[in-house]
């Protein structure tokens, strides 16, 4: 009843929330919109913002108070998917690896997909030959940095990068050697391209490992990627199952679907 005293501002501010979606490069962007927006509106905002045309391949990630991750859904309440309090966190994600991203139309798409990889190097969801690890992250170095130059570049200066989570001072290395001798000249989008070509080609590219168990009981993992289905053991690829009919059909019906049990049990 005493909201019929209220002053306009007041009930406005009722039906508003703020939003932060933090972006592939670590930025912030943070927007008011109203209480039974949907998650399409806010997805639109930030493309928007961002001039991003090949939507499809990206969504929105949050974390909910039980630490559990989940795809904004864009045909429902924002509010009520969330399961609390505002302001709001998110983060702008890939969600559909492209099968090929250095053949993307739009150089936005491609840097992000760049990041977005890249940040799955740093995080150990991309799983590579230490020769394959020090190729990408050299690729890195080349886009941030350009080319060495021994009066900007002292001994050990790829060290201040962190590529992964955890590496040697040999791999370090050899990521300065062939940052100094093999990638002279190129500029960072010829760099950044040469990394997706890479990356693409390894077995855990677009990876996103779900916890499962296999029929044994043994812990597993399992990931839908643009080629097919994989299951992983420890570090690695044990199973892996290609798409019959056409991959995006595939690919996308099962990631929207593959949250909805936290416990899966593989007989393969």
């Amino acid at each position: 009843m005493l909201s019929r005293f209220m002053s306009g501002s007041i009930r406005n501010l009722e039906r508003e929330y703020s939003c932060t979606v933090r972006l592939l490069d670590d930025t912030e962007y943070t927007c008011t919109i109203q209480r039974d927006a949907k998650g399409q509106y806010l997805f639109d905002l930030i493309c928007h913002h961002l001039n991003l045309l090949e939507k499809d391949y990206f969504g929105i990630r949050y974390v909910d108070p039980d630490k559990q991750r989940h795809w904004l859904e864009f045909t429902k309440s924002i509010a009520k998917q969330m399961k609390s309090q505002p302001p709001f966190t998110m983060c702008l994600r890939v969600k559909f690896y492209p099968p090929d991203p250095a053949a993307l139309k739009e150089e936005i798409t491609r840097y992000l997909v760049f990041l977005q990889i890249k940040r799955d190097l740093y995080h150990g969801r991309l799983l590579c030959k230490t020769s394959d690890a020090a190729m990408l992250a050299a690729y890195i170095l080349q886009a941030e940095i350009g080319d060495y130059d021994p009066g900007k570049h002292p001994e050990g200066y790829s060290s201040k990068f962190q590529f992964f989570p955890k590496h040697s001072e040999k791999l370090e290395r050899r990521i300065a050697d062939i940052h100094k001798t093999e990638l002279i000249g190129q500029t960072p989008e010829t760099s950044e391209r040469n990394f997706l070509q890479k990356a693409q080609m390894l077995e855990t590219y677009g990876v996103d490992p779900h916890p499962c168990k296999d029929v044994s009981g043994n812990p597993a993992f399992l990931a839908f990627t643009p080629f097919g289905f994989v299951v992983l053991q420890g570090n690695k690829r044990v199973h892996f199952l290609k798409w019959a009919l056409k991959q995006h059909v595939h690919y996308s019906w099962l990631y929207s679907h593959r949250q909805q049990s936290s416990s899966i049990c593989l007989y393969l």
